[in-house]
């Protein structure tokens, strides 16, 4: 089970199962449709400023910006918000270890060790031990809002989130019945995604056109191209002898450029520093693959929506030619958002703890996932940049595609907490009925109207002066 999380483990399946379908009595499933803000719920610009205390000043306006762009990324920016109103909710009191930040973006393909494509979460900056109900309330209210952007009524949004939920309990009703070392193997492949998602069709009885095979075709050649090849010709320049990062500010600026000149050495040792620790995090195999590379380059830059402003680097590596290269990220971790709300991590770097959580909850990490501490006292983790990296965009997709890509999330995400907590007793609360779907629809539905007025109160704070956004970065 996850760290810290908590199960009846030691019970029979039967046992299992009662424990899940006795919350039923304590915490009734149709409940979760309820939500309502508190009558003290702090300001939402209020929290996104108490974030900022520990950010990168000069970054802030483009989080800003980026979070005003549209309703859908304001909630991608805003996971410390919905932390703090998921933590008045009800809860059937089985706990796992969550993602944290389970939205629709935070799906997406990579490359699984042997160089396929599989399909899985693949963010887990906020993930903690916690309510399961809390990740499913996510991923549910980003389908909806996801939806409304489209334009879509209240009806097709509601139908959507409907279906992803669907598709999270029938998937944890089918965990349930497997052999545990059975489900802490599966995984959805690129064939399987194709053939899951065939399926949800038929048993939904929608049209998924943008998902049909021939597209998802496309998606994939795209993913497969986003190696460290394509993070080559993006994101480096040539002097015809010697590759380094290149200089596009604010969005990438090598190191070099960030400091004096007199703290060159000190970032230098810092950096190696930091390094080292990072190396320390690895099985010995891995240690010895990246032994053969040698550092070239770094250079901070600018990531996602949520996390502009938390210190970010890449760092380029080179192996036996100027074409042989890795590309790290070095990606800051600080205390998950749902701390405050729950049981803090045990883990006292936070890069470990975001490290454990991913190797726990996606069927298939990266060999280069580590951890570190920076001399500043910062904690990292550390993964590839770009690994055959790919997403289904959710602004692309029909009505109906909506509801089955949610669907296809909805499945991975009870893959994932079947593997992080108790899968059969999750299964025994939720049961064959479609009593807690429709009531995490209507949840995600009227949460989506709070994002709207939040989106707006953003705006407000922006057009008043007291934040600044910059667009388009």
């Amino acid at each position: 089970m996850g760290e810290g999380a908590t199960g009846p483990r030691d019970l029979s399946t039967q046992a299992r199962w009662a424990v899940g379908k006795a919350a039923r009595k304590r915490e009734p499933r149709r409940i979760h449709a309820e939500w309502e803000p508190a009558p003290d719920r702090p300001d939402p610009v209020d929290i996104l400023e108490e974030q900022a205390a520990t950010r990168e000043k000069d970054l802030l306006p483009i989080r800003y910006g980026r979070m005003l762009s549209s309703p859908f990324a304001f909630f991608r920016g805003g996971p410390a918000i919905m932390a703090n109103d998921l933590a008045g909710t009800p809860t059937s009191g089985i706990t796992v270890q969550v993602c944290g930040d389970a939205h629709l973006v935070n799906f997406g393909l990579f490359a699984s060790p042997e160089r396929d494509l599989v399909f899985d979460v693949n963010d887990f900056d906020e993930t903690l031990p916690g309510p399961w109900e809390w990740d499913v309330k996510r991923l549910a209210a980003s389908v909806a809002i996801a939806a409304r952007q489209k334009g879509l009524g209240h009806d097709q949004q509601r139908a959507a989130a409907w279906l992803t939920v669907r598709g999270y309990r029938e998937a944890m009703l089918d965990f349930a019945g497997l052999a545990t070392i059975e489900l802490w193997y599966l995984h959805m492949s690129s064939d399987q995604l194709n053939d899951i998602a065939r399926r949800l069709e038929a048993e939904f009885g929608v049209k998924a056109p943008k998902l049909a095979p021939d597209r998802l075709e496309k998606i994939f050649a795209r993913a497969k191209a986003r190696n460290s090849l394509g993070a080559l010709a993006r994101l480096c320049r040539s002097d015809g002898t010697t590759v380094r990062l290149a200089s596009r500010p604010p969005l990438l600026v090598p190191v070099r450029q960030l400091w004096a000149a007199d703290d060159a050495n000190r970032v230098a040792a810092g950096v190696q520093l930091a390094f080292d620790r990072y190396r320390a995090s690895l099985g010995d195999d891995r240690r010895a693959l990246l032994d053969q590379y040698e550092i070239v380059d770094m250079a901070r830059k600018v990531v996602g929506v949520g996390s502009v402003g938390t210190r970010c680097f890449v760092v380029l590596m080179r192996g036996k030619s100027q074409d042989d290269v890795l590309f790290l990220q070095v990606k800051q971790a600080e205390e998950s958002v749902l701390e405050p709300y729950l049981t803090g991590s045990g883990y006292q770097n936070h890069g470990r703890r975001v490290v454990a959580g991913q190797r726990l909850l996606q069927a298939l990490s990266d060999e280069f996932l580590g951890w570190s501490t920076a001399p500043s006292g910062n904690d990292y983790y550390v993964r590839q940049l770009w690994d055959m990296k790919g997403e289904i965009d959710p602004a692309k997709l029909t009505p109906g595609g909506l509801g089955i890509y949610g669907a296809l999330c909805g499945w991975t995400l009870a893959r994932a907490h079947g593997r992080g907590g108790d899968e059969v007793a999750i299964a025994g609360y939720l049961g064959k009925s479609d009593t807690f779907d429709h009531a995490i629809a209507d949840f995600a539905v009227t949460y989506a109207d709070t994002n709207d007025r939040d989106h707006k109160k953003l705006a407000e704070a922006v057009d008043a002066g007291r934040l600044k956004a910059a667009t388009n970065l």
